[in-house]
């Protein structure tokens, strides 16, 4: 019988439940602290955590615990495992995948850690494409090159409404540049080199969605593409009409929520376009 190879993420790959119970995806928690409270990411209300962003409450958060990822790999060992690949949000962003190598020292199967320097359904992707490899029954050399190979194509595109958030939380990186523009300046940003860093400043919210949408167009090109549009308090529905419109290589669209521990950082109104060639 050919090996299996189970696949691991953590929730900043805002991977729907559906697309992930369907692949056999792990999703381990990244924790979320609001005042007081601290819990999985998935546990809080996002209504709530917008509500309390904009309020001024204190809103930070921490990679999983390395016991959350040991007993996903051990359940994983279980269900017969001979190998596990886990994808994690960049390195430079969250200690995430620091976690998951602790864990994977304590378990007896091979685990082999991808640092995605990236985040968001540019992760997410990634972790279907090696999913989908290791159903079929691939070799491990396989899988970890499905998802290498995903990663380094995708694009990921992001409105915020302000940088204030991501200033709070030191997750500005290169984009610190643009940190101080006037209100009506909307900037856009990117995910390169495992760091958020600048890509525009536009002059408006209209307008800035308008040139996130061609932004996705050109990152599209003529190639076959899965495209994914999450949220945070923010309406996606023209720009997911707009994009099945201008794209004319779109395999799928994914539309969903940014994970609550993205949206502690990228605040209330953001919006991200993700790019990913199949």
């Amino acid at each position: 019988m050919p090996a299996h190879i189970a696949v691991v993420t953590d929730s900043t790959s805002c991977l729907p439940d559906k697309l992930a119970a369907r692949w056999g995806i792990g999703v381990v928690q990244v924790q979320l602290h609001v005042g007081d409270q601290t819990d999985d990411e998935h546990r809080f209300d996002r209504n709530e955590l917008i509500a309390a962003m904009k309020s001024g409450h204190n809103v930070t958060t921490s990679p999983p615990d390395p016991g959350a990822f040991f007993w996903t790999y051990q359940d994983a060992a279980a269900r017969g495992a001979s190998a596990i690949v886990s994808l994690h949000i960049s390195g430079r962003l969250s200690d995430t995948v620091q976690a998951a190598r602790e864990a994977a020292q304590q378990v007896r199967i091979p685990v082999h850690i991808i640092d995605s320097g990236t985040a968001s359904m540019s992760l997410g992707y990634a972790a279907v494409s090696a999913a989908r490899v290791a159903g079929a029954g691939g070799q491990l050399a396989r899988v970890l090159e499905a998802a290498e190979r995903r990663v380094r194509a995708a694009t990921e595109l992001i409105y915020v409404d302000t940088l204030e958030y991501l200033r709070r939380t030191g997750r500005v990186g290169a984009a610190q540049s643009l940190v101080g523009t006037a209100f009506s300046i909307k900037p856009l940003l990117t995910v390169r080199n495992g760091e958020v860093s600048p890509l525009a400043r536009v002059p408006g919210a209209k307008r800035a969605m308008n040139r996130l949408v061609d932004l996705a167009v050109k990152a599209a090109g003529d190639q076959r593409v899965d495209v994914a549009v999450t949220r945070f308090g923010s309406d996606e529905t023209e720009v997911v009409r707009r994009l099945r419109d201008r794209i004319p290589g779109i395999t799928d669209v994914v539309v969903g929520d940014a994970s609550t521990v993205i949206g502690a950082h990228v605040g209330p109104g953001a919006l991200s376009i993700t790019v990913s060639p199949t």
